[in-house]
């Protein structure tokens, strides 16, 4: 993929550079960075119920550094404009400071304009990818080879749904539904897949989902359409990935696993930042309105919350920073755009340029608050 090559097609997006590269509005969180709680709790609030940013900021997932929430992030949930948090092993020191950091985001979230209870999120898939200590104690892959692998993935859910809700979560990035076509490869190494029988994979990743989500954690599936392709250096969050599967070996292999999810009532699907030149040979999946549209939701029928990969990811270089990744997200049909990178600015650049793409129309209106009214009503069935 060259870089630059579908420059063309965002003209309209890079009209809002400037604005999120520029000056932040007052009653940002830019504003609220060097205040006390008090003052943060006093502060004004801009956004009117139907405002450009804050329809933005209710796409958007915050991140942050170290065990503290920081003001701008409070700040930022505190006058509506966050959908929800992902935690990271940093922002984890013990039970007793985590507690404490997740009543903080909750009360924020309560002052809200209008409040709604707030995504809050981690990746607690089992094995080596855990940032919460305690269960699921078994990877995807010793899942898979266990004698009754059904049982060990309904008990690794309702687990992963006990240590997340025990700790004020209601959102895992899990389970992972990549179907591994080569031993060690990207995603086996890490022991994060099933297996390499797609029917096997779709009937555990469902039995973990339904059992996590029997207990109030909503589930996501992901790497929509699938990674299970990827060499052992075709990592995503690294460099730009394209895997040139088949067509028909694509669906057969690497979206089949989603229709038994789908079935299974999976809330979320996150999607792959890799291209997929069989589907859409320009863009990575999750800027891609054939993957997204096409594919998940027209094709297999998948009517919940769409979630991306993270925003920051070096596969995404090519497209330029935050707020064009923002906005190509977004015309993708993708509802929330995860802002993993640890930095409340990132949050403020991606709501920034969303509202300026709306405003300018380079964002359908229409289609954005149907997707923030798929995202409230997620949010609303977590409360």
């Amino acid at each position: 993929m060259a870089p630059f090559r579908h420059v063309a097609q965002l003209a309209s997006v890079l009209l809002v550079v400037g604005a999120a590269l520029g000056p932040v509005p007052a009653g940002s969180a830019t504003r609220g960075s060097g205040a006390d709680a008090d003052a943060e709790r006093t502060a004004p609030m801009t956004a009117r119920p139907q405002d450009s940013r804050e329809l933005a900021g209710r796409r958007i997932v915050l991140s942050y550094p170290g065990p503290t929430p920081p003001p701008e992030t409070l700040v930022a949930i505190r006058e509506g404009r966050a959908a929800g948090v992902i935690l990271f092993g940093e922002n984890v020191t013990s039970p007793e400071q985590l507690a404490e950091a997740i009543s903080r985001l909750k009360r924020a979230a309560a002052e809200a304009p209008h409040p709604r209870p707030l995504l809050l999120m981690t990746d607690q898939e089992g094995g080596k990818v855990r940032r919460l200590p305690g269960a699921p104690e078994l990877s995807a892959r010793r899942t898979g080879t266990a004698p009754d692998p059904v049982t060990a993935a309904v008990q690794s859910g309702t687990g992963a749904a006990g240590t997340l809700a025990g700790a004020g979560l209601n959102v895992n990035l899990a389970p992972v539904l990549d179907v591994y076509d080569t031993p060690d490869n990207f995603i086996d190494h890490f022991e994060r897949s099933y297996g390499q029988d797609p029917t096997r994979v779709g009937e555990l990743g469902s039995a973990f989902l339904a059992a996590q989500q029997s207990q109030g954690v909503a589930a996501t599936a992901k790497h929509f359409p699938g990674l299970g392709a990827a060499a052992r250096d075709e990592n995503t969050d690294a460099r730009p990935v394209t895997l040139p599967v088949p067509l028909d070996q694509l669906r057969t292999r690497g979206e089949a696993p989603y229709r038994s999810a789908i079935a299974a009532g999976v809330r979320l699907v996150m999607a792959s930042w890799a291209v997929y030149p069989a589907l859409d040979p320009d863009r990575p999946a999750g800027f891609s309105p054939t993957v997204i549209q096409g594919e998940l939701r027209d094709r297999l029928g998948f009517r919940g919350v769409t979630i991306t990969d993270a925003l920051e990811a070096d596969a995404l270089t090519p497209y330029g920073p935050t707020g064009p990744r923002a906005v190509a997200a977004a015309a993708a049909v993708m509802d929330l755009i995860l802002c993993s990178a640890r930095d409340p600015q990132q949050g403020e650049d991606a709501t920034t340029a969303l509202a300026a793409a709306l405003d300018s129309g380079a964002l359908d209106r229409e289609a954005f608050t149907q997707a923030v009214a798929r995202v409230d009503a997620l949010r609303a069935g977590l409360g």
